[in-house]
């Protein structure tokens, strides 16, 4: 029988990546599902996946998995997701540099320097796919996010870039898209809200108030055009399985009406209706 496809995923404790993991195994493929705790790996491995630490804060983490991947596959592998990321929530004018270089660190140094590591092999074996997990947040940008947009836009300018590239080596390289997904995202990033937000002192203190009710009190229901994690997986099969990939899956109606939306209206219109919803 010829061996299972290989495929490597980050950010496997939770959310997109965890269900990510277990979809794809069943489906046949050998699935690394890495996470950046070894707890969280240590309970992944008891529900019957391959998982090991991938931190991609940390360079020689990063590294250390790459050779894990190639020590367990002889040297080859089908196809990298790149998912695991944070947010940092808070207005622009009030993150310090600190806070933009951490968060780049992981949402887009982490995703290059990984994926370097990973073409040598995809190169050798004359095929691969390369599959970054950007956001509606790519596309357009909302109030508080700022940190977290512009790692993704910066994701989108990256991954075109590199799809261009790559074109001819046999190396697709794919964007996927979501918008509201129930991940652990938001309470994930009020630790990164806490160090780095001086909110008590900014000029925005009284918006910050109302702010915090939505980053610390439990949500009242789903979000508005909100999609389970699953909806992100049904993308990622057709990424991964499908024999001409498109270069962008978009993921819940609201990518796509935001996609369209900067297609066709004017800055401030676009702007009107991002502040409206």
């Amino acid at each position: 029988m010829p061996s299972p496809r290989t495929l490597l995923i980050t950010g496997c404790s939770s959310g997109i990546g965890y269900d990510a993991a277990h979809a794809l195994k069943s489906r046949g493929w050998r699935v690394f599902a890495t996470c950046r705790q070894e707890s969280d790996c240590a309970r992944l491995r008891a529900e019957g996946l391959e998982s090991f630490v991938l931190d991609y804060a940390n360079e020689a983490s990063v590294a250390a998995a790459v050779e894990e991947v190639r020590s367990r596959t002889g040297g080859t592998l089908d196809a990298l997701y790149n998912n695991g990321a944070f947010a940092c929530p808070g207005a622009a004018e009030d993150l310090p540099r600190g806070a933009l270089r951490e968060i780049f660190e992981v949402n887009l140094f982490g995703y290059h320097d990984l994926t370097r590591r990973v073409i040598p092999m995809m190169r050798a074996q004359g095929h691969g796919r390369i599959i970054n997990c950007s956001s509606v947040l790519g596309l357009v940008g909302m109030k508080w996010r700022g940190a977290y947009v512009a790692t993704k836009f910066a994701l989108e300018g990256l991954t075109d870039v590199l799809r261009i590239e790559m074109k001819g080596t046999g190396i697709d390289v794919i964007l996927i898209e979501p918008g509201p997904i129930p991940t652990r995202i938001r309470q994930n990033s009020i630790p990164h809200f806490e160090r780095w937000i001086d909110w008590k002192h900014s000029a925005r203190a009284e918006e910050y108030r109302q702010l915090l009710g939505r980053l610390y009190e439990p949500k009242s229901g789903p979000d508005l055009f909100e999609l389970p994690c699953s909806a992100v997986t049904a993308k990622l099969i057709r990424a991964l399985e499908s024999p001409r990939p498109r270069p962008r899956y978009y993921v819940t109606n609201a990518t796509h009406l935001m996609g369209l939306a900067r297609r066709i209206l004017p800055t401030r219109a676009l702007d009107w209706l991002i502040a409206k919803g």
